[in-house]
């Protein structure tokens, strides 16, 4: 089911009240009045063992979507997972990235369970779930849950996928009231709660991802005025970097060969309109004597810079 489903859907968890297994006891007494002496008797004693509860919920543990690039491996989703029942039981748990009507679906995923109870993955330190040795939550215990997955590298920018986290009840589940003879805690019976002893929710990876789009331009003035490309002339050019999508890029750098046959004009680089110089200094332009470098650092998507140098036609 969809997130919104999950948490405004299923039936709310309460304490879990009297521990499972618990013997109730009950004795009661009679008295009379025998020729003046006092008689109590007492009744035989009634013992009922409190029966087990079987509530498990998921919850999403996220703000929101999830950002992810194209070829991410291990991007992180967090759950929560309450035992309301009564008594300790082991959680079974299933991820599913094939949901229906998402943009995509990771490649793989892996379930991990929060060790430290940080509620942050820590990679060496949470532990790889391992369905032969469910979690065990005791009475009205919260574990954090994380499912890893890897993130396809055809997925593009704005898509979506949708990955839900399934716990049940290894005891049982099925339909609120449902009882499991003998297989609650203390040998008592087990009964299904309000949530079925089953719960599901959903996390969304979000793709931002953000491309660089360069275009080089060349204007001619010569010495006469006019645009005629011969020797002596000035050669304007023009770069255009746009970055696209929604993410950032990091360490951009633009570089430029001076072209064979011209000679490179000193000091004439500018980005967007700024005077660089040409040595390696606190700007972000340089000319290594063959080239021109500029460095634009992290840039965001929507993003434009123009980068201009000239050269003179030998």
């Amino acid at each position: 089911m969809g997130a919104a489903t999950a948490v405004f859907g299923a039936p709310a968890l309460h304490a879990a009240g009297t521990p499972a297994g618990t013997p109730i006891q009950n004795t009661a007494s009679a008295s009379y009045d025998d020729g003046g002496t006092t008689i109590t008797v007492d009744s035989n004693t009634v013992t009922l063992v409190v029966d087990e509860i079987l509530d498990i919920a998921v919850t999403s543990a996220d703000p929101g979507d999830i950002t992810a690039a194209p070829g991410e491996l291990n991007a992180v989703l967090t759950y929560t997972v309450t035992n309301g029942g009564n008594g300790p039981e082991p959680a079974l748990l299933t991820g599913d990235p094939n949901i229906a009507g998402d943009d995509f679906d990771p490649d793989a995923i892996s379930i991990f369970i929060d060790t430290d109870g940080n509620g942050n993955y820590d990679p060496g330190t949470d532990t790889l779930y391992d369905p032969t040795t469910p979690p065990v939550l005791a009475a009205d215990e919260t574990i954090t849950v994380f499912i890893l997955g890897d993130i396809p590298a055809t997925a593009a920018d704005t898509e979506r996928s949708e990955v839900s986290l399934t716990a049940t009840a290894a005891t049982g589940s099925g339909a609120p009231g449902t009882v499991f003879a003998g297989q609650g805690e203390g040998g008592a019976n087990a009964v299904v709660g309000s949530t079925g002893a089953t719960d599901v929710d959903s996390g969304f990876y979000l793709i931002v991802d953000a491309d660089l789009d360069l275009t080089k331009t060349a204007t001619v003035v010569d010495q006469f005025g006019g645009t005629s490309q011969i020797p002596g002339a000035t050669i304007t050019y023009q770069l255009t970097s746009e970055a696209t999508g929604t993410g950032t890029l990091a360490n951009v750098v633009i570089t430029d060969a001076i072209p064979a046959d011209t000679t490179y004009v000193a000091n004439s680089i500018t980005l967007d309109g700024l005077g660089m110089t040409d040595i390696v200094d606190a700007d972000s332009a340089s000319f290594d004597g063959s080239g021109i470098t500029v460095s634009l650092g992290a840039v965001t998507a929507g993003t434009i810079n123009i980068i201009e140098f000239q050269v003179v036609i030998d």
